[in-house]
């Protein structure tokens, strides 16, 4: 019998995802929130709802009793879990059985057998599965952990036996990095799964994580879906995804795929469930990890293969069996998957908490947006910082890139800093185009941080037309007057735009419906409905039919924030007289601040490591910041002496607020 009523253990997109299913399957849905989310979407969604805690996750969607509590007050016969907090627990699932309650996902055996990293390895070598070379036992302190990595050999990955998530990983390349790596992926991983055990793996160079998608049913039916590719990650965080992967063949997905079905057979599996692999430039595939629930990227495959992933976990949990086997299985078109952080690049990506003060997706064809917020929401730092899903699909790969860039030039968000741009700027980058993708890709290109580009680019010359454009439409609102002198003045003598303190000239001219726009740079007219005051300005061809999108932002002193292709730049439109005397003044320079350990994000200061008075190099760790579940360690950018410590651990700390000061 189908459930009538089913709780959902999650908050979140994925909260909101698992809602809308079961609404259109005609199942009530049950929301469980925390005291931080009370106004949150999910909570809206759903038909009932039911306070569990306070904001702490540990206090409220971790607390197993309040969840069964809230299945027992609204009378829900099933648990969907999700991903994340409890959704790989096996004493969860445990416990819902205990309590007469069916838990949407795998048995409580698979769910222990694969939720332990070591035992799992071992699993998958029994069952024929390719492994990465390891030592599986579990590694007490650092010291034998450099003597196994010796043997080894490194580059060496430090992994928790409970990880999930790139949390408790490192990579090691050396005795001291593999020291200081140990005892910090310790830490983030007892934080983050109460279970403190690592080992380490060989790091295979230039990897890319590729994965399988896995539905099994209670009859011992097991089918895989295809593969996901997941390299493009930072600090082992996935953030595109797409599906298929433009590396594997056919071989290489049918072996793949045959393991990945051979290691569900051997712990009985049933549901929705993900093998991960790593595999190499000769397409050598590795077992990594099973994942024992739904992942945050399934969207990609459900797209490809015309899947509803949720509904067959519940179908599957109420004792259907799969209405398809593998011979049916077919891959059409391509998906390609971005997520969107509340988090800043220019700030080697930390953190961003605040309300979203203005929250508008896109809408174009080809588009799927997974999203657990609205305008106006609140990210705060107790939980991931993730915002929505933005998926792109296609019929081939081409078209998923080409709908994603344009989807990414026009999501704008305000409130909190973000990595639409970032996104936007991978999605531009020839070696994505290529599909030459590895886990490093963040890291090769992208060595300095996210900065704008220090040539002038296709982006900057689309910049140059909206930012003058955007001038002459700001005098025309103001002026009401097609004889104002000011306006006039465009006609008699060129302007020139500075981007970013860079000058370009440029003359404007402006028939009935468009504008012409003549600079060194471009030449070319151009249409536009922009309105002072919209977020975003479209900028079209008359020549083709091509429209740009550029995100402009009104500053002080008539100036302009604008992004487009993932470049972000500051402009003013002057008249060369006052450009040139503008580039003249000098520039405020910034306070020192160079004595001073400030806090880069807002979180939580869970350890100093050093004492006043203690004498520290350039590189030592000073103090470790914890915000939305990932460790930040903060280290000396000089040598010194500790003068004064001006917080304590357990201080929740504000950005820029200092924690330290050196003499």
């Amino acid at each position: 019998m189908m459930f009538k009523k089913i709780l959902i253990a999650n908050r979140g997109e994925i909260a909101c995802r698992v809602i809308r299913t079961a609404r259109r399957m005609g199942i009530a849905s049950v929301a469980v929130y925390s005291e931080a989310d009370a106004e949150a979407l999910h909570v809206r969604e759903a038909d009932e709802a039911v306070l569990i805690g306070p904001a702490p996750s540990a206090e409220s969607y971790l607390r197993i009793d309040r969840i069964i509590e809230a299945c027992q007050k609204t009378g829900a016969e099933a648990v969907h879990p999700g991903y994340g907090f409890l959704s790989e627990r096996a004493e969860f699932a445990e416990a819902l059985a205990l309590a007469g309650i069916v838990f949407i996902g795998p048995s409580a055996e698979a769910i222990a057998a694969m939720g332990d990293k070591i035992a799992a390895k071992r699993l998958a070598q029994e069952a024929g599965v390719a492994t990465v070379p390891g030592y599986l036992g579990t590694i007490p302190d650092p010291d034998r952990a450099v003597r196994r990595a010796r043997r080894l050999g490194y580059p060496v990955m430090i992994k928790a036996s409970a990880g999930g998530g790139g949390k408790g990983m490192r990579i090691a390349r050396t005795d001291t990095e593999l020291r200081e790596g140990f005892s910090s992926a310790q830490s983030e991983a007892r934080s983050s799964f109460g279970d403190d055990r690592v080992f380490l793996e060989k790091y295979i160079l230039e990897p890319r994580h590729i994965e399988i998608q896995l539905v099994g049913d209670i009859y011992g039916n097991i089918v895989h879906l295809g593969e996901r590719e997941c390299s493009i990650q930072r600090r082992h965080q996935k953030i595109i995804e797409e599906a298929p992967s433009p590396f594997i063949d056919a071989e290489t997905r049918a072996a793949m795929g045959a393991q990945a079905v051979a290691l569900a057979r051997a712990v009985g599996y049933r549901s929705a469930g993900t093998v991960e692999f790593i595999v190499d430039r000769q397409r050598n595939f590795y077992f990594l990890e099973m994942n024992t629930r739904l992942q945050v990227e399934h969207p990609v495959t459900e797209l490809v293969t015309g899947t509803d992933l949720i509904e067959l976990m519940i179908r599957i949990a109420a004792g259907e069996k799969l209405p398809f086997d593998q011979n049916t299985v077919r891959q059409t078109g391509w998906a390609i998957e971005a997520r969107i952080y509340a988090e800043d690049p220019a700030r080697n990506f930390l953190p961003s908490i605040g309300r979203l003060i203005r929250y508008r997706p896109p809408e174009a064809d080809g588009l799927r947006l997974d999203s657990g917020v609205v305008e106006g929401a609140e990210i705060t730092l107790y939980y991931d910082p993730m915002i929505a899903k933005l998926i792109a699909y296609g019929a081939d790969r081409n078209q998923a890139i080409e709908r994603l860039r344009g989807a990414l030039d026009g999501f704008y968000i305000s409130g909190v800093r973000h990595n639409i741009a970032f996104l936007r700027a991978i999605a531009e980058s020839q070696r994505f185009v290529d599909g030459a993708l590895s886990t490093e890709f963040i890291s090769e290109e992208f060595p300095n941080g996210f900065a704008p580009p220090a040539d002038l680019v296709l982006a900057d010359k689309i910049m140059i037309v909206a930012a003058a454009i955007a001038e002459r439409r700001l005098l025309e609102c103001e002026s009401n007057n097609p004889h104002d002198p000011r306006l006039a003045a465009w006609h008699r003598e060129p302007l020139v735009v500075l981007l970013d303190g860079r000058p370009y000239p440029v003359s404007i001219h402006k028939t009935s419906s468009d504008y012409g726009v003549e600079s060194p740079v471009i030449n070319d007219t151009v249409i536009t409905d922009w309105r002072p005051g919209e977020p975003l300005l479209r900028l079209g061809s008359i020549d083709d039919d091509d429209v740009a999108t550029v995100q402009i932002e009104r500053l002080p002193g008539r100036a302009f924030r604008l992004v487009h292709g993932g470049v972000v730049r500051h402009a003013q439109v002057l008249s060369p007289r006052a450009a040139e005397l503008l580039m003249k003044m000098p520039k405020k320079q910034p306070a020192d601040t160079s004595r001073l350990v400030l806090s880069p994000m807002p979180g939580l200061l869970t350890a100093i490591i050093v004492e006043p008075g203690q004498e520290v190099k350039v590189g030592e760790p000073l103090v470790v910041v914890e915000a939305m579940k990932m460790e930040n360690v903060l280290r000396a950018e000089r040598d010194g002496r500790v003068a004064k410590l001006c917080a304590k651990p357990g201080d929740s700390l504000a950005v820029d607020q200092i924690i330290l000061e050196l003499e």
